[in-house]
């Protein structure tokens, strides 16, 4: 007998971490993001509007036990992160998932828009987990980081059929209308950026990010412009 057809079916989905990047820069009208419109055939988050970003893998895992992330900043962001789930173990190995975030976030960026940046440059922003009813779940390291001259980033992912920089506000109204869908991390994550209103106040923000976990998906007859990470 398959040993796989015996197994429980109501064990909890354990979330799998994800790195996601508000990249932002000054605008001609004020603050800007890079955002993505998610295509429609995606199993997650199918027509949202995303931040570049995925999943965490060996390879970023790897780069953060090489050292080639700045021991200093890893141990920086590791005490940022303090009520996530890199301290479920000891500060040793928060410092290395703390890394390995690192790691993810730059190479995430550099593979979805072409910008390559330094981990210098991500400044730890929000963490949110996907609710336990969900059949796939993440635990999402959200940073932001300010795009320098050079590093301007591009529409290059496939899970993406648009890519643009907007100002929050516009986002928000097109929102409003209904012209496109927000996902309840993507809009706080967002609302909390337009709350400082310049790059500069952005990039100044270093406080310990208070993990959100949300225990159930909204209900059906909640907005569709809206869903829950």
């Amino acid at each position: 007998m398959d040993p796989s057809s015996t197994a429980p079916t109501n064990q909890p989905v354990i979330p799998r971490r994800a790195a996601s990047v508000l990249m932002i820069r000054e605008g001609a009208q004020g603050l800007e993001v890079f955002i993505q419109h998610r295509v429609s055939t995606m199993d997650f988050a199918a027509g949202m509007v995303v931040y570049p970003g995925g999943r965490v893998d060996a390879q970023d895992v790897a780069e953060a036990q090489s050292e080639a992330i700045p021991h200093a900043l890893a141990v920086e962001h590791a005490e940022l992160w303090k009520d996530s789930s890199i301290w479920e173990k000891d500060e040793q190995q928060a410092v290395l998932d703390a890394g390995t975030l690192l790691a993810a976030a730059r190479r995430e960026i550099f593979e979805e828009t072409g910008a390559q940046l330094d981990v210098t440059q991500l400044r730890p922003w929000a963490n949110w987990i996907t609710p336990p009813d969900n059949s796939k779940r993440f635990d999402t390291f959200f940073y932001v980081a300010q795009v320098q001259p050079g590093q301007e980033p591009t529409h290059q992912t496939t899970e993406a059929d648009n890519s643009e920089w907007i100002r929050p506000a516009e986002l928000f109204a097109r929102f409003e209308r209904g012209e496109v869908g927000l996902m309840r991390p993507t809009r706080t994550t967002l609302e909390d950026l337009a709350a400082l209103g310049t790059v500069a106040a952005a990039m100044s923000v270093a406080t310990p990010i208070v993990t959100v976990r949300p225990q159930r998906m909204p209900p059906a007859t909640d907005s569709k412009k809206e869903m829950t990470s």
